[in-house]
């Protein structure tokens, strides 16, 4: 390659990563991802399946409202009702993008559609056309298309861009590709199809081998100009293309690929870090790119070779991804503008309310830890922006616990409209009996799914931060929290996970399985 052109980052974070188990987000939450996807220069955001769910179709909606610059789009299936919905939940948009999409493999014709080739292919134009009735920008996605003919493939896709389909996303829906095989994919495609110069070419690639973004750098490599991800790799089952890692990984070898994105990298360290609050999913440490080791160098012989040159062991600097590197910013004696000027260098902006409490935790936080690191900060700040009403707050708890008592926990929690209860329970531990006097409390049994908790900086007097995944009357529901206690924060996230699923109880959602995408 040897122009350097420039690839569209296509960001599925509300759609697929969304589809992950255990991932829901609300519609604020879905809303403030957006703004960040924005402010992180993404040039599209798939906000949603409008069809699967009347939460779907307002994100859609809200989304295309509130963001400027990027494209928004919404998926559908070939199928008219889909289409008219998405045509709906765009119709306020600046910027919008349908998104259609048809299974193409042998397998899924024969098995899941029933359906021979001709009629497939006359489905897909009879998609493509509905979707132009609503939006000049239609793309069409091949479902499977890794493992679809390629013959077949070419015919389609020849076929959709006649009907006026602009963009033409090649899926490896179940990770079954390999960077060769899909890179063939692609240039045949390119040589191929009569038509091809009509229609960027891109790629959406699952994580299921682990090759996502070598599948899909792959297929940059051979000539595909959009790629498809989602933020920290979120995704079904072992994921998507991870966003972070494809941008930098272009950013870094542009004297191989000869390719650039629009991508600012300064902002995606915040954008990892917000997507992890609000899905709940932990970035693991040794996650490429955005985990906290990634830039962290343990062996003797490479701090030595990063003292005296630092690219000697890093290939990137860590400014180059928003990481400051945990720079000791505020303490007890800060007042408040320094710690709003302060949220604003890290891209924070909080109402006046939010400021307010998030002041206030500040300094309690002082009072009990000397040094004040921006990590801390964005802890803080995460349960400030949370959206979800709280209708169990903790007030008090006290637990006793040793090698010869039996751990035991009294909890106090205000309930909202019903004033504060207390109750007590054992359990296996200390924060095993807190979870128990909680459920006394609420009335919900809820099995605790799983359980993370890690220091948010260095030193004895550092912040626990824990997050932690709840289920209870079919429904899952993630949360997090912050103290430098960690029974603490062990029940404050519990309970912001109750009150999640509380208000999903309430608003009368159903934990039943929505349609899925690509």
């Amino acid at each position: 390659m040897e122009t350097d052109d420039r690839i569209i980052i296509f960001d599925t974070t509300l759609r697929d990563g969304e589809q992950a188990p255990g991932c829901s987000m609300t519609l604020e939450e879905k809303v403030r991802v957006a703004a960040q996807l924005e402010r992180l220069k993404v040039d599209v955001i798939e906000a949603g399946f409008p069809i699967a769910s009347p939460g779907d179709f307002e994100s859609v909606r809200e989304v295309g409202r509130a963001v400027t610059a990027p494209i928004v789009a919404g998926l559908a299936r070939c199928i008219d009702a889909d289409i008219d919905r998405a045509g709906e939940a765009l119709q306020d948009a600046r910027n919008a993008r349908i998104h259609v999409f048809l299974a193409t493999s042998r397998i899924h014709r024969e098995h899941k559609l029933k359906k021979g080739p001709a009629e497939i292919i006359e489905l897909a134009i009879r998609g493509v056309r509905r979707a132009l009735q609503y939006q000049k920008d239609v793309e069409f996605s091949p479902e499977d298309a890794s493992r679809t003919e390629m013959q077949f493939l070419k015919d389609v896709v020849e076929a959709v861009i006649d009907a006026g389909a602009t963009t033409i996303n090649i899926p490896d829906t179940v990770g079954y590709a390999v960077p060769s095989q899909f890179a063939e994919v692609i240039a045949f495609l390119k040589s191929e199809v009569s038509n091809i110069d009509r229609a960027v070419v891109s790629v959406h690639c699952h994580d299921d081998l682990g090759m996502a973004v070598g599948n899909s750098l792959a297929a940059v490599k051979a000539g595909a100009r959009q790629v498809e991800c989602t933020v920290n790799g979120l995704g079904e089952r072992a994921g998507n293309c991870s966003m972070e890692e494809v941008v930098m990984a272009l950013a870094t070898r542009r004297d191989y690929f000869g390719a650039s994105t629009g991508i600012d990298t300064r902002q995606i360290m915040a954008t990892s870090r917000l997507v992890s609050s609000v899905t709940g999913v932990a970035v693991p440490p040794n996650k490429a790119i955005v985990g906290r080791n990634a830039f962290a160098h343990e062996s003797g012989i490479h701090q030595d070779g990063v003292l005296k040159q630092k690219s000697t062991y890093e290939i990137m600097r860590p400014e180059d991804v928003g990481l400051d590197q945990g720079r000791l910013v505020l303490g007890k004696h800060s007042g408040r503008h320094a710690f709003r000027t302060r949220l604003e260098e890290l891209g924070i902006s909080l109402g006046d309310e939010q400021l307010q409490r998030a002041f206030e935790q500040f300094k309690r936080l002082a009072d009990k830890k000397k040094d004040i690191y921006d990590e801390d900060i964005e802890a803080l700040v995460r349960e400030e922006t949370e959206v979800v009403p709280e209708v169990f707050r903790l007030v008090d708890f006290h637990t006793t616990s040793g090698p010869s008592v039996t751990p035991t926990a009294t909890v106090t929690v205000e309930v909202s409209g019903e004033g504060v209860k207390t109750d007590a329970a054992i359990g296996d531990g200390p924060i095993d009996a807190v979870y128990r006097a909680v459920d006394r409390i609420t009335g919900l049994t809820c099995e605790l799914r799983d359980y993370g908790l890690h220091a948010i900086t260095g030193g004895k007097d550092a912040m626990g931060e824990v997050v932690l995944e709840v289920a209870a009357n079919g429904f899952t529901e993630h949360g997090r929290a912050a103290r430098t206690d960690i029974i603490e924060a062990s029940a404050v996230a519990y309970l912001s996970a109750v009150n999640r699923l509380v208000m999903r109880m309430r608003n009368g959602t159903t934990p039943k399985e929505k349609p899925r995408g690509m």
